[in-house]
């Protein structure tokens, strides 16, 4: 699998704060891949190191596997890591023009962006008239102009309303499904949930987690049970040998495994103890959990 960007000891220091610590992980061609973390992470601060726009102070990286230089590397690369900054009283098109003229790209592509991010009928509409949602679509836009290996975004819903965080997230599982490797920072676990295929965890410039995003919760899980008799479903339970914990929770009996165990064997378990149950589901700690678990100590 081709690697697109690779990073490796990573360190940046402000001063006394240091703001990355030993940051290593490889971005692979067509995935989709989230930076999550609370603000002040180093989040941003890795983005920025990898567009050349913030200087490190140890560590190195690469893109390409090596085979080109930054500058020409970053040629194949479209990124939006600040406001979107258009010139006010140009109209949308009018402003993704320009940006083709700059970069020497075909005007043609500046359709078929508008088409991809839901602009087409704004076109001719004023920038200054957009909304934040539609300013970030337009930036979406103008960063897709080249056809870039890969789109790199840093907190692309922030501060948008509900309409418009879904319309961005729609956007970017589209850019990812014609096989756009896509790289976002994020601090909302439920967007990294739902648009990503990996995630690299970070807290205070530490990497907590890297790997699949249905890894990182890809546990034993929990069951959720209810029994007539709640008192002997608890008693019977836990003496499974798969069983790490029992909580009683408002008449629900939650069961947390410290191995596998399906559904099917743990009820046929506790129909041999005499336990009838009247309700039995098999849940997978969601990514919020998960995070939490992870962070809870730092």
């Amino acid at each position: 699998m081709e690697t697109i960007l690779s990073i490796k000891n990573l360190n940046k220091r402000y001063g006394s704060l240091q703001a990355l610590k030993n940051v290593s992980f490889d971005i692979h061609k067509g995935n989709v891949y989230g930076i999550l973390g609370p603000n002040g992470s180093g989040k941003s601060t890795t983005l920025g190191i990898a567009l050349n726009v913030v200087n490190k102070t140890s560590g190195e990286y690469s893109w390409f596997s090596g085979s080109m230089e930054t500058h020409e590397a970053l040629k194949k690369v479209g990124a939006i890591i600040e406001r979107p900054n258009f010139y006010p009283y140009m109209t949308a098109k009018e402003n993704l023009e320009l940006v083709c003229k700059i970069k020497g790209i075909n005007y043609a592509k500046v359709n078929e962006k508008l088409e991809l991010v839901g602009l087409v009928d704004r076109q001719n509409s004023k920038f200054s008239t957009f909304s934040l949602g539609m300013k970030q679509r337009l930036a979406i836009a103008s960063a897709l102009l080249n056809d870039p290996e890969i789109l790199i975004l840093d907190e692309p819903t922030n501060g948008l309303d509900p309409q418009g965080i879904h319309q961005i997230r729609d956007i970017i599982k589209q850019i990812a499904s014609k096989g756009t490797t896509i790289l976002l920072a994020s601090h909302l676990l439920d967007e990294v949930e739902k648009v990503c295929t990996h995630v690299l965890v970070l807290r205070k410039g530490e990497i907590l987690y890297t790997g699949l995003v249905d890894g990182m919760s890809a546990n034993e899980g929990f069951f959720e049970l209810q029994a007539d008799d709640t008192e002997n479903l608890i008693l019977a339970v836990k003496t499974h040998p798969a069983v790490k914990n029992v909580v009683n929770e408002d008449g629900k009996v939650l069961v947390y495994l410290k191995n596998d165990l399906d559904a099917k064997g743990l009820n046929r378990f506790l129909f041999e103890k005499n336990i009838i149950l009247n309700h039995l589901v098999k849940r997978k700690n969601s990514l919020e959990e998960q995070f939490l678990e992870l962070t809870k100590n730092q």
